[in-house]
């Protein structure tokens, strides 16, 4: 049985049940936990506001040290880490050790970072003065974090959390906790107490108590954008700061000057990287007309080569989705795509490759743009192609949608690079290079795709607010100041 971590202990649930962890691809029960209350919420908030009293005032070097001590923990922990997110999420094993490394790494940058980074020196309006800013933490962040990342989108939260001077609570995923567990008892523990708390459990169960609670200064959310709609909502009943990153309906142009084997090998990363259960996956690929045949035909060809298998296998390509629930959802989206219009080249159907949640790696072409599968957020190994006339209906198309989070390109035409990136509103533009991130870069969505930054400085103000000082190291008495009778020369005749 595992329980909540909280104050740097391993709680039990106040009134709260249990709940069982299940490998996706295999059914095996993993691991059974302590499935939370809106009281085991409060107890963490409550932890992390009495830590942020000392939190906030360590010096920057000292948080650098122990952020640094973590990045080196997590990579000795790497091989038990990776294998927790494989048995417990689904994703290849290889692409999970990626994942802790990732997260390393962001903690390794916030380190430096957060020692680098304070506040600013202005200009004074006046002599013998000083105007300067400094940076302040907001108190205690409420991190809620999917099942698709479970470690690296908490991570992008936390580093620069942390590095701000706030004390955190970790709501993860009820799907995916047990990595996170993990960090407490390996990790986490190397910091002072209550400094990051995990609390377990379901949004109703114990999300909306922390996105509700008034000791709550920020609510770190990735997840839908119905959801996240929701906690904006309440956020702003108490006029509390909110970073949303949510959901995406994100386009892939491959222009007709672009390599085609190099597109489709990219293409396919794009969109079926952790069986297509990626926020920023390639949802809606567009390719011109002239070289669409060849496109499709190669990406046909390298989709049916994909291993579809428990990711503990070392040749698998694709595992499988995380539930049931997303599964009939999947099936769903395609059948409804299919019978509206849309031609299936491969796969579309579930696959009996084990007891888990498989589905076929699949092609859909002639997908029109008010289809199901490029018209709602599909979360499943679905790409969806349409041919384009030329350069302008592909960049008009994929400009237009409610959503911005992502956005990937294949072109060595600069014209069409630029054009294509003043025209498309996404958070992250890629140009050849689909779904790289970098840590020193901003990362969120714009439209519906959510508000806010992660990584980067601008990841680091999310999670800080500024504050003017305005110092006179002259005390005098000013000619302003009441009564003005030293300035009545100064008003205009009547």
């Amino acid at each position: 049985m595992t329980l909540h971590w909280i104050n740097g202990e391993w709680t039990p649930s106040q009134g709260g049940g249990m709940r069982q962890i299940q490998d996706p691809a295999t059914l095996e029960v993993v691991a059974e936990v302590v499935e939370g209350t809106a009281s085991d919420a409060n107890a963490t908030v409550d932890a992390a506001s009495a830590a942020f009293a000392h939190w906030r005032r360590v010096p920057g070097i000292e948080k650098a040290l122990l952020m640094h001590e973590i990045a080196r923990a997590m990579r000795d922990d790497v091989k038990e880490l990776s294998r927790l997110l494989t048995r417990e999420g689904g994703k290849p094993r290889i692409e999970n050790m990626d994942e802790v490394e990732w997260c390393a790494a962001c903690f390794d940058y916030y380190a430096e970072i957060g020692r680098n980074s304070y506040g600013n020196s202005v200009p004074p309006v006046a002599e013998h003065q000083l105007n300067f800013t400094i940076k302040e933490p907001l108190g205690v962040v409420a991190a809620i974090v999917p099942f698709n990342y479970p470690l690296l989108l908490m991570c992008w939260k936390i580093a620069p959390a942390l590095a701000a001077g706030n004390t955190v609570v970790i709501k993860p995923s009820e799907l995916t906790p047990l990595a996170t567990l993990r960090l407490c008892e390996k990790v986490f523990a190397l910091l002072p107490k209550g400094v990051i708390n995990v609390v377990l459990g379901t949004g109703a169960g114990v999300g909306e108590a922390l996105v509700e609670h008034p000791k709550v200064a920020c609510v770190a959310f990735t997840g839908s954008t119905a959801v996240g709609t929701q906690i904006a909502v309440k956020a702003a009943q108490q006029l509390k700061r909110v970073n949303l990153e949510l959901g995406g309906i994100d386009p892939l142009i491959v222009f007709e000057d672009a390599d085609i084997d190099v597109a489709v090998h990219g293409s396919a990363w794009a969109r079926f990287l952790n069986a297509g259960q990626v926020c920023t996956s390639a949802k809606r690929i567009y390719v011109v007309k002239s070289i669409a045949d060849e496109f499709i035909e190669k990406f046909v060809a390298h989709t049916r080569s994909l291993v579809v298998g428990n990711g503990m296998n070392a040749d698998t390509d694709v595992g499988p989705l995380i539930s049931q629930k997303a599964l009939d959802r999947v099936q769903n989206q395609v059948e409804r795509t299919l019978a509206a219009g849309a031609k299936l080249l491969c796969g579309g159907k579930r696959l009996d490759v084990g007891p888990g949640y498989f589905w076929a790696p699949t092609v859909l072409s002639e997908v029109g743009p008010t289809l199901p599968s490029v018209n709602e957020e599909l979360f499943g190994p679905v790409a969806s192609i349409l041919a384009v006339e030329d350069a302008d209906q592909a960049i008009a198309l994929a400009a237009a949608s409610d959503y911005g989070l992502g956005a990937n390109i294949y072109t060595t035409n600069l014209t069409y690079a630029m054009k294509a990136m003043h025209e498309i509103k996404a958070g992250t533009f890629w140009i050849n290079d689909p779904l790289t991130d970098n840590d020193a870069a901003p990362f969120g969505g714009m439209r519906k795709s959510g508000m806010g930054r992660e990584l980067g400085e601008e990841g680091l103000d999310a999670f800080r607010e500024t504050k003017h000082v305005h110092l006179d190291y002259m005390p005098e008495k000013k000619s302003y100041w009441f009564p003005n009778k030293t300035r009545q020369g100064e008003l205009p005749s009547q």
